[in-house]
């Protein structure tokens, strides 16, 4: 018996139009890395199900990887991550935790890059001997948030049911008692979309090995399918449905082919009818059970490129410059200080719709963070430095603009005490100031 680690990507924070669906809402200075939208998925693999990888993606279709072994719990598996973004600014995944036995895995991140475990939570209902599988967020309109599993009391080979746990408190710490959904026995990976007062639910019929949508008012049923069998035509052998809405309002499904290990997508305008399944390209045969996140807050802030300085809002007469191949934040006053000053603004080296900051009187070195520290390297051309010299510009936090790190979301370009760092945000003028700058003519011919 397989598993799912699909992605309960619609958890939001604000309720959806009547006829729009519940979108990701980040809070104040928690802004999506890259271009938004943008794409975080979470899997195991085939070499590791111990082991969890992160993958991104700019247009929903084309992934890359973050981090290989991004997190692995302290004891247990780690298959069918889901992730999902909590109103706290933190990334949140929930797991299955064995193959057997009665709890789910928590785990978080500031930046979805690097994740602490939290804690392995007793959802009852079936003991050491039954089976809890592929955890999946859920977040309503209402902002509850909720686990949707599937259980079995009889263990792998058992009739599996969808069942929720609601949390009872804002940090995600404790749960009600399980809920079961209304769904008949033997359908598991349950992937549920709310759209103005329609619950729709994509999951999979374990006796036939299709995956099924049902519909309901209510989110704990009743249920009515609405396509069953090969109602879609993508044949039979599939798990781990995963949904998110292309901004273009399109909805697309993401699904396993488990036994020829080998991932789809298809879309819809209106998830009752789906085109034919397309292969996604470079994870077939790699990614297992995933899940995606979908980003929508943040901006695109333009930043002009070519030759530019960079003026800090609130150091007088500070610029942004490098020393000794380090940066730091500064006020200029000679003709190799303005050089030192002075960065040739271009295409993101990760993501185009980002920049880098090239010297300009080293051109073969960049301004990236290291160990979060702001420096000045030459360009090794693999795809650590690229995301480590990559920035996102956003609306400045205290005017200007301020600079996101592309490969740590939700940490800044900053100065403290002098010194350039990449800083987590936290509110506050100090912070704010500190991470604002504005891009001015080039100090330096």
């Amino acid at each position: 018996m397989r598993w799912r680690a699909r992605r309960r990507f619609a958890l939001a924070a604000l309720t959806a139009l009547a006829a729009t669906a519940v979108l990701v809402v980040n809070p104040p200075g928690a802004q999506a890395a890259g271009p938004v939208p943008h794409y975080v998925m979470t899997a195991f693999t085939n070499s590791s199900e111990s082991n969890m990888y992160v993958y991104d993606s700019a247009n929903a279709t084309n992934f890359s990887l973050v981090r290989a072994n991004a997190f692995t719990p302290p004891s247990g598996l780690i298959r069918d991550p889901s992730v999902m973004r909590h109103t706290d600014g933190y990334y949140y995944v929930v797991y299955t935790t064995g193959w057997t036995g009665d709890t789910i895995g928590f785990a978080r991140s500031a930046d979805y890059v690097t994740w602490t475990f939290l804690r392995n939570v007793r959802v009852g209902l079936n003991g050491a001997t039954g089976s809890t599988w592929a955890p999946e967020w859920f977040r309503d309109s209402d902002g509850s948030v909720h686990v949707v599993y599937s259980a079995s009391t009889t263990g792998t080979a058992g009739q599996f049911r969808p069942h929720r746990v609601t949390a009872t408190s804002g940090d995600l710490s404790t749960w009600s008692s399980p809920v079961a959904l209304g769904i008949p026995a033997n359908y598991i990976d349950s992937f549920l979309v709310r759209i103005g007062g329609t619950y729709h639910n994509f999951l999979k019929n374990e006796t036939t090995k299709y995956i099924e949508h049902a519909t309901a008012t209510s989110l704990d049923g009743p249920w009515t399918f609405r396509g069953t069998g090969n109602w879609a035509g993508w044949g039979s052998g599939l798990e781990g449905p995963a949904v998110v809405q292309l901004p273009d309002g399109r909805w697309r499904v993401y699904f396993d082919q488990y036994g020829q290990q080998r991932y789809y997508y298809a879309d819809s305008t209106d998830l009752f009818s789906f085109g034919a399944k397309v292969e996604l390209p470079g994870l077939s045969g790699t990614a297992r059970h995933f899940t995606v996140l979908r980003e929508t807050s943040g901006d695109s802030t333009t930043v002009p490129t070519g030759n530019r300085s960079l003026r800090s809002a609130d150091v007088a007469e500070g610029y942004l410059r490098h020393r000794d191949y380090l940066a730091y934040v500064e006020p200029v006053g000679t003709a190799a200080d303005r050089q030192d000053a002075t960065f040739t603004v271009v295409a993101g080296l990760a993501n185009a719709a980002c920049v880098s900051f090239r010297s300009l009187n080293f051109p073969d070195r960049y301004l990236r963070h290291y160990a979060f520290r702001g420096r000045l390297d030459v360009n090794s051309g693999d795809a650590t430095f690229a995301r480590d010299a990559t920035f996102c510009g956003r609306a400045g936090l205290a005017g200007g603009v301020s600079f996101e790190s592309y490969s740590h979301p939700g940490r800044y370009l900053r100065h403290v005490g002098g010194e350039v760092r990449v800083d987590l945000y936290t509110p506050g003028s100090a912070f704010a100031g500190s991470a604002s700058f504005t891009v001015t003519v080039p100090l330096a011919p």
